[in-house]
This record gives structure tokens, C-alpha cells and sequence, in this order.
């Protein structure tokens, strides 16, 4: 019994000793509470976090600082700033720190450092030191160091920081280190190729910087790494085929790198790896079977990748597997591959075993239908099967066990939905996408069950009728409606609910007046449709007191009339504005000065007239200007090359413009796409064409931004372009970056082709035809390597066709007819092919003409050359008739000499075409 106290004396001063109070007893030590204390008085502190510090109260009882229960050094301390911005705790210099020696822990977390250039050199002397986190510090660089004294740190944060330098070689020399995370902080690569001293190392996280270097072999000999974190990060290269150490991994993220190899089989290995993300990267190959060896797995990424060939077989293997993602990728097969067996259902053991809540395989080539086993999957919260290739009938069956069901993404598949008009679905969905499946004709009644559905879209979907009441009630709860390319008809009734934010309503047979919408919406198409009436109640009647967030409008093709009124003022925030193919007349209103956030203007095919308003200038923005097909008229203004510098488009084609082109249109350097045909434009072509450096640089060709994001949804509205080439119109929009052409047609241009248009090399389609061009066509036209299309015809245009024209290989439409051209047309498989309608009206001579021509290369005289050259090929015919008879003649009998099964067969031939004939003559004798 007298043991019992020596025994309890023992752990309580076990207990004192080794564990930590917040609450202490007794003060802080002098020299460490004067060192605090020099500390509250020089920070700056606006939004005082540091309260709780009070100037000759014990240091032991302040926020974020713990001393040692016996010994009352101050071993923790913790400075966090919630706030980031202005109100920015900032520590101008860490010369008190030294004065805690004994700190084992210190956070500093967002908290301005920047001024403080010798932060390293200071801690270096806390030779106690175990967990070190400077946390989105503002530091600016990580110095060098001969000799460290960090031998206890444990764990190095110095994440969120702003280095702009590489990891210095002191880092990789911690062997006590157990967590090192430097990510987002403005690294540069490369790596050490080692040695390095991570014995003890088991979190590497790196993640966010530009190391731009291969990964480092050393990683993967870690026996220790459990979490290695190097997404975003500019790695590239191949992931090591070997890596038999690295048995502990968890958390694999190599995500959005430049990585070009296949998923190795070490990799396949890692029972306990938990996490696998390799996104965003170049990852090629199969993903293998063996990927069901991961027991331990819950979440695996694959997408944006290059993989290919048929799905893993994972469900019903991987039990704890929760998200599942291999969009974006080359796969094929059917999607029952994913299943642990070929019929509809899971195995009987593993039925409703799954923890799968995600599962998302978009943007492949899977084929086949879409299996009733992916009903078992009861926890299932998201699916997205969309922009595949998948077919057949989805009943109500499919849909059985998804009661979790949250969002289903299935849009662009050839599906059809077949199920009753008074079904109840089990689920509760928040988003449904199923544009492009077989819904209709009649409109889905089960929509209407839908409580908390917020994004619809039911587009392409066979669907016709009148949108019930019902429906448009429910968009006082969706904030994204697309029901376009169906054949609704009927009026659209007023949408103003401030939680609707997209309706694309285009493609569909509506009609009436413009809806009244939303002020809040940001995105409306009503185009291809019959709205009619003018655009005044729309623009300017509504919403008087406030400004519109819309930023896309797309009223195109409908029966719209009167002028476009002038109160924009409230439209502030539009980027995209498409009133083309309507019946709209006047001029442009001034107060269209105001969108100076407009990238996209599309006036085309209305009756709109006068000249181009100056103050349309201040739309600095514009990508894209289409005017065409109006009635404008005047000069095309200076300023439209001064100001639109950023143009790609430009249409002002089918109009009366007038007057020479101004030299300040050289100006559009990113200009793709000129069109001034039709018009009363005189003068010569600029011999500055050269600087539209778009047409020129070819390596920078297709990068032009003419693709616009509707707010946070990610709907992508594609830019498009009327192009009339090859004597046909073509609407351009997916490969519109592409695309770049030049015409300035039926105008009444003079003087030569500059020598200059010839460095257009990345110019596709070219036309020049029916002005008053005169001289020789360029012969570097050679040059322009992709011309697909070239008209030069109706002018007057002399000399000879440039031999180098020859070389335009992706030449498919070429006119010269009706110039002054002379002489030979070059010889070359694609000139060859064209029409003699391509050459004629002109003095030209040589296939596909009629005409030939003399050794000179000019055209023959026809009274006395063309007998001679008559004569030659005459001769020449004849010689060929012979040797090809005789060769035929002589083949022939060789093979009945030589092969007598064949001399058999050709005699009895003979005799039966002889005993043929001898019928015949008889038959005909009686008759």
C-alpha cells in the first residue's frame, strides 16, 4: 500500500511535465513577455485581432499563446488573421523572436511579412523549433542557408506565399520532416536530382507553381509518403514505370500537368491509396482492370486525358469507391464494361453494396444502352453520361433505386425516354439535362414533381405544343431553362423572377410580343423564332429604375419591325447583341455608346440605314462588327481601324458603302475575317494589307477568343460568321478560329494587287472578283499555302499565270475567267481539275483549255501551228494504237501457248459461240 503514493507521485509528474495547458498557472517568463510585448506594440493592426494582448497582463493567458505548464516558456504561439485585404495584420521585423527559445510551434496565417526580409535567419536560431507555418505570409523569397538548425521540425508550411524563386537545397535536408507543403507559392523548377534527406517524410505537397521539370526519381523512393500533391504545377514528362517503395501512398494528385505516359502498374499496387487524381493531362493507354486491386480507394480522376479502349471493370468491386470520373477521354465499349458482369444486374453479393455517389463518363465515344444495373447504385447523387454515343430505350426501371439523385447530365446521346405521363420519378432532382434524347411529342408531366429543380434542359427533344402554365409557374425556382430546337408555339408570358438567370428558348415556333424578363438574367435567346412587333417595350419599358444584368441577347431570325430605340442605358452589362434576320429599319442610336462591355454586334439582313455613327466608337471592346446585308451608307470611317483594334470580324458587306478604303484598316491586326463585297468602293487595296498580322502569322491562327462563358454555368455561346465563298454562303461557329478570308467583290477597286497581299499566307479563302484590277497577278502567290479558294475573275487583270500557283495543294475553287491573262496555265494536279469555265475570257492556252499552245508557252496561231501540231499528235496516236495492239495480241497468245487448262478452255468457248451462231442462222432461215 505505501507504493500506491510513490507510484502516483511518478505519473503526476509525468503528467506535469509532458502536457500542455492553455490555462496556466503562474507568468510568463520576463524576457519572453517583454519580447510579446515589443511585438503588440510595433504591429500594425487595424482591425486589432490582437485584443486579447495586453500590455503587462501575463503573456500566458493572451489569444493564440501557450506556455509550458512547469516551466512557463512560452512554447506555442499562433497569430491568425481571418480578414485578407486592406485590414491585413502586417509584422514589420521578427527580432523578438529569438527570445523565445524554447517554441516548438509557430503559425503565422495571413499576416503581411513582406517587410521582414531576414524572417528565415531569425527562426533559424529557434533551435526547439517542430511545427513552422507561414501561412499566405506575403514572403517574397526563401534564402539560402549553409547550416540549418531545424533538426526537430516536423512540419515546413509555406504555402500561399510569392517566392519567385526555386526550393533551396536546405529543404530537402530535414530528415525529421514529416510534412512539407509549399503549395501555391510561386515556385520555380526544377527540383534537386538528389540526394535528398526526407527519411521521416510522409505529406508532399506542392501543388500551383512552375516547376516546368520532369518528376524527380527521388519522390518515389519515399518509403514513408502517404499524400504527394503536385497538381498544376508544370510537370511533365512520364510517371516513373518502377516504384516499389512507395507502398503508404493515400493521396496521389498529379492533376493538370503536361504528363505524357501511361498509368503505370505500380500504381495498381497501392492498397491503401485513397485519393487518385491525374487529370488535365496527356495520359494515354488503357486504364487496366487491375485498378479494382485498390480496396481502399474513394475518389478517382481520370479525366481531360487521352485514354482509351474499354471501361474499367470497377462497380461492385471497389465498395468504398464514392467518386468515379472519366470524362473527357477516347473510351469505347458499352458502358455495362464498368460492371462485374455482363447482365443488367450486380452480382446478388454485391447489390446495393455500392458507395458510389458520382459517377461521371461525359464527353466519350461509349456506345450501346444504358444498362438497368446502373439502378442498383442507391446512393447515387450525380451522373453525367452526356455528349456520348449511347442508344436505345430508358424506362422507368432505370431509375429505380436513384432516390439520392440529385443532378442527371445526359444531353447530346441518342436516346429515347419512354415512360408514363404519370410517372413520379423516386428522386428529387436539382438539375436535369436531357437535351438531344426522344422525349416528345408530348411534353414530360414529370417535371412537375420536380420541387427543387433549378436547371432544365429538355432541348432537341421531338417536343411540340404549347409550354403548360404549369411550367413557366416553376421558373420562379430554375435558374437555368433550356428548351430550345423543339416545336413549341404559343406566347411566351412575362419571366421575371430574380432567380432565373439563362432561358434559351431559340429554334422553336413562338410567338407574340417579346417577353418581358428578369433583370437579373443573363443570358436570353429567342432566336429562330415568330416574336414579332418592336423592340421599345422590350428595351425600354421595363425595369425603368434599374440597369439589366444581361450579358448574351440573341434575337435573330424573328419577325421584328420597327427602328432599334435608343435607350441602352440600362443594358450596361451586355457583351453579345444579335438582331440580325429581322425587318428592323433606320439608323444605329447613339446610345449604343454605353455597352462598352459589347464583344459581339450582329446587325445582319435588316433594312437599317445611314452612315456609321461616331459614336459607336466608344465600343472599344467588339470582336466581332457584322453589318451586312442593310442599307448603310457613306465611307467606312477611319476610327472603325483605330478603335476596334481588337476586331476578328468584320462584315459591312451588301450595303452603299462608298469612297476608297482607309489606310488606318491595316490597323486590325487580329482581323480574320473582311468582308466588303458589294458595295461602291473605289480606289486601290491598301498596300499595308501586310499587318493584319492574323492572316499572316499562321502558328498563331485559330487562338482568336470568339467563344463567350454565360456566367458560372460554363454554357459556351460559340461566335459565328457568314462566309461567302466558293459561290456559296457558309455559316461558320465550331471551327470558326479557323477560318479567315478576305473579300472585297463587285466593288469598283483599280490599280494592282499589292506585292504585299502575298504575306497573307495563313489567308484560306480569297475574292477579288469583278472590280477594275489591272496588272499581274503576284508571283509569290506561291506562298499562300493554305488557299482554298482564289477569284480574280471580271477584272483586267494581265500577263501570264505565276508558275508558283502551281504549289497550292489545298487549292479546291480557283476563277481567273474574264481578265487579260496570256500565255500557258502552270501545269499541276489541282489546276489541272478545275473547269475551262475557271480560265475562259482570256488569252490563255492549255489543259483544261481546248487550247494548246507552242513550245514558247504562248497561244499557237491557230492558221499555221495548229495543222503541224495536229499532225504531231496524229502520228503519235498511231504509233501508241500499234504497240498497244501488238502487246495485246501477243499477250494473249503467249498465255494459250504457255497454259494449256486455259487454250482447253478458250477452244470450247469458241466451239459454243459457233454451235450459238449456227442456231441462229437457222432459225432466221425459217423465218
Amino acid at each position: 500500500m505505501k507504493a500506491l503514493p510513490i507510484t502516483f507521485c511518478f505519473f503526476l509528474f509525468f503528467i506535469l511535465t509532458n502536457t500542455t495547458f492553455s490555462v496556466c498557472i503562474g507568468i510568463c517568463r520576463e524576457n519572453e513577455q517583454q519580447a510579446l510585448e515589443s511585438l503588440k506594440k510595433e504591429v500594425y493592426d487595424p482591425s486589432n485581432f490582437l485584443s486579447s494582448w495586453i500590455v503587462g497582463k501575463d503573456c500566458c493567458e493572451w489569444e493564440g499563446v501557450v506556455c509550458h505548464n512547469l516551466n512557463r516558456h512560452v512554447i506555442e504561439l499562433q497569430i491568425i488573421n481571418d480578414l485578407y485585404g486592406p485590414n491585413l495584420v502586417r509584422i514589420n521585423n521578427l527580432e523578438w523572436l529569438p527570445s523565445l527559445l524554447n517554441l516548438e510551434n509557430l503559425g503565422i496565417y495571413s499576416v503581411d511579412l513582406s517587410n521582414a526580409t531576414n524572417w528565415l535567419q531569425v527562426i533559424n536560431m529557434l533551435p526547439s523549433l517542430v511545427d513552422l507555418h507561414l501561412y499566405r505570409c506575403r514572403l517574397h523569397y526563401i534564402p539560402h542557408l549553409l547550416h540549418h538548425n531545424f533538426s526537430s521540425l516536423e512540419t515546413l508550411d509555406l504555402s500561399q506565399n510569392n517566392f519567385s524563386s526555386s526550393i533551396p537545397k536546405w529543404v530537402f535536408n530535414l530528415p525529421s520532416l514529416v510534412s512539407l507543403d509549399l503549395s501555391d507559392s510561386n515556385l520555380i523548377g526544377p527540383f534537386p536530382e538528389g540526394p535528398v534527406n526526407f527519411t521521416s517524410l510522409t505529406a508532399f505537397r506542392a501543388s500551383d507553381n512552375s516547376f516546368n521539370c520532369l518528376l524527380p526519381r527521388w519522390l518515389f523512393d519515399l518509403n514513408n509518403l502517404e499524400y504527394l500533391e503536385l497538381g498544376s504545377s508544370g510537370i511533365e514528362g512520364a510517371i516513373p514505370n518502377e516504384a516499389r517503395n512507395i507502398t503508404k501512398l493515400k493521396n496521389l494528385d498529379l492533376s493538370s500537368n503536361n504528363l505524357n505516359s501511361t498509368i503505370p502498374n505500380w500504381l495498381y499496387r497501392c492498397k491503401d491509396l485513397e485519393s487518385l487524381r491525374l487529370y488535365r493531362n496527356n495520359i494515354e493507354g488503357i486504364v487496366s482492370n487491375a485498378i479494382s486491386n485498390l480496396s481502399s480507394i474513394k475518389s478517382i480522376d481520370l479525366s481531360k486525358n487521352m485514354l482509351s479502349g474499354k471501361l474499367p471493370n470497377v462497380i461492385g468491386k471497389l465498395s468504398k469507391l464514392r467518386s468515379f470520373s472519366l470524362s473527357e477521354n477516347l473510351f469505347e465499349g458499352e458502358v455495362f464494361e464498368l460492371f462485374n458482369s455482363r447482365s443488367n444486374f450486380l452480382p446478388a453479393g454485391l447489390r446495393n453494396s455500392s458507395s458510389l455517389a458520382e459517377l461521371i463518363l461525359k464527353n466519350n465515344k461509349l456506345t450501346g444502352t444504358l444498362p438497368e444495373s446502373l439502378s442498383q447504385l442507391p446512393v447515387l447523387e450525380i451522373i453525367d453520361i452526356s455528349n456520348n454515343r449511347l442508344e436505345g430505350v430508358v424506362t422507368e426501371s432505370h431509375f429505380t433505386n436513384w432516390t439520392q439523385l440529385r443532378h442527371f447530365f445526359a444531353s447530346n446521346n441518342n436516346l429515347t425516354l419512354k415512360v408514363s405521363q404519370k410517372w413520379i420519378p423516386p428522386f428529387q432532382a436539382i438539375r436535369i439535362q436531357i437535351g438531344g434524347w426522344n422525349i416528345g411529342p408530348l411534353f414530360p408531366m414529370w417535371l412537375q414533381t420536380q420541387k427543387n429543380i433549378e436547371r432544365v434542359d429538355i432541348s432537341n427533344g421531338g417536343i411540340q405544343g404549347e409550354v403548360p402554365t404549369w411550367f413557366w409557374n416553376l421558373s420562379s425556382q430554375i435558374e437555368y431553362l433550356d428548351l430550345s430546337h423543339n416545336r413549341f408555339f404559343g406566347v411566351v408570358p412575362t419571366i421575371s423572377t430574380p432567380y432565373i438567370l439563362l432561358i434559351l428558348l431559340g429554334s422553336n415556333n413562338f410567338s407574340g410580343p417579346l417577353p418581358q424578363v428578369s433583370p437579373h438574367l443573363f443570358e436570353l435567346d429567342l432566336s429562330n423564332n415568330s416574336f414579332s412587333g418592336g423592340l421599345s417595350h422590350f428595351l425600354c419599358e421595363t425595369n425603368k429604375n434599374g440597369s439589366y444584368m444581361l450579358e448574351i441577347l440573341n434575337l435573330e431570325g424573328n419577325d421584328l419591325s420597327g427602328e432599334i430605340p435608343d435607350c441602352w442605358m440600362n443594358w450596361l452589362m451586355l457583351s453579345v447583341l444579335n438582331l440580325g434576320d429581322n425587318n428592323l429599319i433606320g439608323g444605329i442610336p447613339r446610345s449604343m455608346e454605353v455597352l462598352s462591355n459589347l464583344n459581339s454586334l450582329d446587325f445582319r439582313r435588316n433594312r437599317l440605314t445611314g452612315p456609321l455613327p461616331s459614336s459607336l466608337a466608344k465600343c472599344r471592346g467588339l470582336l466581332k462588327l457584322d453589318l451586312a446585308e442593310n442599307e448603310f451608307v457613306g465611307q467606312v470611317p477611319p476610327w472603325l481601324g483605330m478603335k476596334f483594334s481588337d476586331l476578328i470580324i468584320l462584315s459591312l458587306s451588301s450595303n452603299k458603302f462608298y469612297g476608297e478604303l482607309p489606310p488606318e484598316i491595316c490597323h486590325l491586326k487580329d482581323l480574320q475575317i473582311l468582308d466588303l463585297a458589294n458595295n461602291s468602293f473605289f480606289g486601290t487595296i491598301p498596300r499595308c494589307i501586310s499587318n493584319l498580322t492574323a492572316m499572316v502569322a499562321g502558328d498563331k491562327l485559330g487562338e482568336a477568343d470568339i467563344e463567350y462563358v454565360s456566367f458560372d454555368f460554363g454554357e459556351i455561346v460559340r461566335e459565328s460568321a457568314m462566309v461567302t465563298t466558293k459561290g456559296n454562303n457558309y455559316q461558320y461557329d465550331k471551327t470558326l478560329a479557323l477560318v479567315s478570308s478576305m473579300d472585297m467583290s463587285s466593288n469598283n477597286l483599280s490599280g494592282n494587287i499589292p506585292i504585299s497581299f502575298t504575306s497573307l499566307v495563313s489567308l484560306r479563302f480569297c475574292n477579288f472578283s469583278t472590280n477594275h484590277l489591272t496588272g499581274t497577278i503576284p508571283n509569290g502567290i506561291g506562298d499562300m499555302k493554305v488557299l482554298e479558294s482564289l477569284d480574280l475573275s471580271k477584272n483586267q487583270l494581265s500577263g501570264q499565270i505565276p508558275q508558283s500557283i502551281s504549289s497550292l495543294s489545298t487549292l479546291s475553287f480557283l476563277n481567273m475567267s474574264y481578265n487579260n491573262l496570256s500565255g500557258k496555265i502552270p501545269v499541276s494536279t489541282q489546276l489541272q481539275s478545275f473547269n475551262s469555265s475557271s480560265f475562259q475570257g482570256n488569252e490563255l492556252c492549255g489543259l483544261p483549255l481546248l487550247a494548246n499552245c507552242s513550245s514558247g508557252g504562248q497561244n499557237p496561231d491557230v492558221d499555221t501551228e495548229k495543222d503541224d501540231s495536229d499532225e504531231d499528235e496524229l502520228d503519235w496516236f498511231y504509233i501508241a494504237m500499234s504497240i498497244g495492239f501488238g502487246l495485246s495480241f501477243w499477250g494473249v497468245c503467249s498465255c494459250l501457248l504457255f497454259k494449256r487448262s486455259w487454250r482447253h478452255a478458250y477452244y470450247r468457248f469458241l466451239d459454243s459461240c459457233w454451235e450459238s451462231l449456227c442456231v441462229k442462222i437457222q432459225i432466221w432461215g425459217w423465218i
